[in-house]
């Protein structure tokens, strides 16, 4: 029996463990997710860089004493950059420059003990939920390989749900790490704004909405991460309350009888509302309520107005444009509309036009907002819903209509994620229902702020009643 290949989907969690144990060793580890992402990466196209020798080299020396020393992880190519190593942020005029600055996250990674083996694929900066860039091959989903996984962190995604390794570095704007989570199989926990710094060279990202995480195939291993990726750093604009006590101490602990809110439909035109999602929802109730909590139907009434989007598009445009402009002064020239996507070439278009008041005003907007969405959380503990709209589209379905088409689709995806990036709040998808013809759907879960502790244990009070690690999808290692 080989004991390497029988770690395939041992989590990270399992796999730290046996390298303190010497079970086996990080050179071992690392050397056999490197054969699996050269045997089966090429079916996906889920990893685009690799850094196979430095690994190599890092995993043979002496590293970090941390929680996770020497498992191997990848990491997105957008955001958590090394200095002198090239990320993309999905832009083909970004492809081979070197970064010139380490971030906080990657030191943070770093000092965990994990192994970074390269970078995965993601839509031109993010501003999507599929993994189609121009400049890069498609993310290919491992369940069904003419489906989208998902994005922006959907080569994360891809990579894990297929056993290359066992965690991989996700990030969320408005979405983009429970997305691929849903449609990938995968624990998509998007922490509460500020827990992850994005320093030094970003503050903020997205007025607040954008922060850092992973994906991960098990609960335990999307608390563990988090904790070891939670450093607090001076300066930062936000700093969430304290949690009482490290996340992995959460993991099948009991949260008690809690009032659960269950939203399984949009509130409002212009959405999806795939049968296959409500049925995800009603399941998951069902378990909850199994395990002794009252789920009812109710949410925020501000979850669905009319404006939200109006808003966040006018923000999203804002920080694209600002963005560009910084990539262009470290490429040391301009980035022409021709070389990018129409999305995004829309968007500087759109950030380039709008005056200081118009932004502001949007913030305005989003932070009364939030008030009125916040405060249904004083009389409930959790929300339920369908992560996504649909079930994983076909690769090219958000763009068959043309760029006006594009922005439509997106928005009809995703009724239930944006809206809490912009919150601040932390969210869950779980991967708790596959469709017939046996695609995931992940169900979301959503806390009040700063309450990652809870989502923790009711997410491993389902992994426990619904387990979900021995599926496989089809394409794997």
């Amino acid at each position: 029996m080989n004991l390497m290949s029988d770690l395939t989907w041992v989590d990270a969690t399992g796999q730290a463990e046996l390298v303190r144990s010497g079970e086996v060793s990080a050179a071992e580890l690392a050397e056999a997710a490197i054969g699996r992402i050269e045997a089966v990466n090429p079916q996906l196209d889920a990893v685009i860089r690799t850094r196979f020798d430095q690994a190599r080299a890092e995993a043979a020396g002496e590293l970090p004493d941390g929680p996770f020393r020497g498992v191997p992880i990848l990491f997105k190519d957008l955001g958590c950059t090394v200095e002198g190593e090239p990320t993309a942020f999905g832009i083909g005029a970004l492809r081979d420059m070197p970064w010139p600055v380490t971030s906080f996250l990657a030191e943070a990674f770093k000092a965990a003990g994990f192994v970074a083996l390269g970078r995965t694929n993601v839509p031109e900066m993010g501003t999507t939920v599929t993994t189609e860039p121009r400049s890069f091959p498609p993310a290919r989903n491992p369940w069904d390989t003419s489906r989208s996984t998902g994005g922006s962190s959907g080569g994360s995604a891809a990579a894990v749900a297929s056993g290359l390794v066992p965690v991989a570095h996700a990030n969320d704007g408005g979405g983009s790490i429970r997305i691929p989570a849903s449609e990938c199989g995968l624990v998509g926990l998007k922490p509460t704004r500020g827990r992850v710094s994005q320093g030094p060279v970003v503050g903020e990202g997205w007025a607040g909405g954008t922060i850092d995480g992973s994906v991960t195939r098990s609960v335990r291993d999307a608390a563990g991460v988090l904790d070891a990726i939670s450093t607090w750093q001076s300066g930062e604009p936000y700093y969430p309350p304290p949690l009482p006590r490290p996340l992995r101490e959460e993991v099948g602990a009991d949260p008690g009888r809690l009032r659960i809110g269950l939203v399984d439909r949009p509130g409002a035109e212009g959405y999806l509302d795939d049968p296959e999602c409500r049925a995800a929802v009603a399941a998951a109730a069902r378990l909850l309520e199994g395990l002794g909590h009252h789920v009812a139907e109710s949410g925020p009434d501000a979850m669905f107005e009319e404006a939200f989007v109006q808003h966040f598009t006018t923000i999203i445009a804002a920080d694209t444009e600002a963005t560009f402009q910084a990539f262009e002064m470290l490429l040391g020239r301009a980035i022409a509309d021709d070389e990018i996507e129409p999305r995004n070439a829309f968007y500087r278009q759109g950030g380039k036009a709008m005056d200081a008041v118009t932004y502001l005003q949007s913030r305005a907007w989003i932070g009364m907002w939030t008030r009125r969405m916040a405060s249904w959380w004083a009389g409930h503990d959790l929300l339920l819903t369908p992560t996504l709209g649909g079930r994983p589209p076909e690769l090219g379905w958000f763009t068959a209509e043309g760029p006006q088409g594009e922005g439509r689709r997106v928005v009809s995806f995703i009724p239930y994620t944006a809206q809490f990036n912009m919150t601040g709040q932390p969210a869950v998808s779980l991967p708790l229902h596959w469709t017939p013809e046996g695609l995931p759907v992940g169900v979301q879960l959503v806390a009040a702020y700063g309450r990652e502790d809870l989502l923790v244990r009711v997410a491993s009070q389902l992994e426990q009643a619904a387990p979900w690690a021995d599926r496989h999808p089809e394409v794997h290692a």
